[in-house]
């Protein structure tokens, strides 16, 4: 079964998208064995500059680094990643697990992650260039992930 860990920073304040998170993560259990692991965001002063906005992203991404699995495919969401339909990202995820037995996805924190961390992973990807909160964007990659595992088995999900 593929292992699936989700990386995140910050945390998920909202009722509703822990509902909607929990029912997707009940959904996936079929499927991939998955995890959601919350990483601390750092504080953003009042007064920020570029100098301390990258100090603030370096210090969340070393901390990211530290809770992938060396052996994980690593795709982190970026504003400058791939799109992708919904039928060529289940294509893409089956691609990744002939060779990978685990996927980590990385939604960094609100100023977003720094260009050596991505510069080690193995894909970027986008859902939209609009912008959009980091917590609904946790609900819209498993929503993502459980319709990309249905369309990869052959099975009925609303279009």
């Amino acid at each position: 079964m593929l292992n699936i860990q989700v990386v995140c920073v910050g945390k998920l304040r909202e009722n509703y998208l822990q509902a909607a998170i929990d029912e997707y993560c009940k959904r996936l259990s079929r499927y991939c064995k998955l995890t959601i692991l919350e990483l601390p965001d750092e504080k953003i002063p009042d007064k920020l500059n570029n100098n301390l906005a990258n100090e603030i992203k370096a210090k969340e991404c070393d901390n990211i680094f530290r809770h992938i699995k060396k052996d994980s495919h690593i795709i982190a969401l970026d504003l400058n990643g791939k799109q992708f339909s919904s039928e060529d990202f289940s294509s893409e995820l089956e691609n990744i697990s002939m060779s990978s037995s685990s996927i980590t996805f990385v939604i960094g924190g609100s100023l977003g992650l720094t260009n050596d961390f991505l510069a080690h992973c193995h894909q970027k990807i986008c859902f939209s260039k609009m912008t959009f909160p980091h917590q609904l964007i946790r609900v819209f990659l498993l929503e993502q992930i459980f319709r990309a595992f249905k369309i990869s088995n052959g099975e009925t999900y609303h279009r």
